[in-house]
């Protein structure tokens, strides 16, 4: 009995330590903004989000998901936005999903992704704040790393470059 124990175990023990490398990895390389990332595994709950036209949304699956929640009267996500932007020109592999959360008026987003050349994003609205409540967020902007099996596995939050070189570095060695 004690050997199957230890067979499982091990087992068990090695199909953790591939995803666990990921991390291990983003965490040797973190640097600038990225210092603020907070690793942690949790499974990203089911939302009804909505599209700017008001179509029922899903969040994206079987890709690394960078999941923001900001808000148009937010200063400090208004100034992140074009970096998230480029990122997502920049790496098609990555899903960059901006979403915005509470009260945000979609004629203000509209206008907002107009006078900042916002192309490349996938707008979503979270108008009653359920995802949002539902993954902690007490304040804006904040940015969870969600991997293709749909876990959470790290946070930031407040504002950052994220097509930094910094932020580059530790997406890369997740999606590895």
């Amino acid at each position: 009995m004690l050997r199957v124990l230890c067979v499982v175990y091990t087992a068990l023990a090695l199909g953790a330590n591939a995803a666990m490398a990921d991390v291990t990895a983003a965490k040797a390389v973190q640097a600038g903004d990225m210092r603020k990332l907070a690793f942690d595994e949790a499974p990203l709950p089911k939302a009804d989000l909505l599209t700017l036209d008001d179509a029922p949304a899903a969040l994206p699956t079987g890709q690394w998901t960078v999941l923001n929640f900001w808000a148009t009267w937010c200063p400090p996500c208004r100034h992140e936005m074009p970096s998230l932007d480029r990122l997502q020109a920049a790496r098609p592999d990555l899903s960059v999903v901006a979403v915005a959360t509470g009260r945000n008026p979609v004629p203000k987003l509209r206008q907002f992704f107009k006078e900042e050349g916002i192309t490349h994003l996938t707008a979503l609205r979270d108008p009653g704040q359920t995802l949002a409540r539902s993954v902690g967020v007490m304040g804006l902007p904040v940015t969870l790393l969600v991997n293709p099996e749909g876990q959470i596995v790290a946070r930031l939050t407040g504002d950052a470059e994220w097509d930094s070189p910094d932020a580059l570095a530790v997406l890369d060695a997740l999606s590895r």
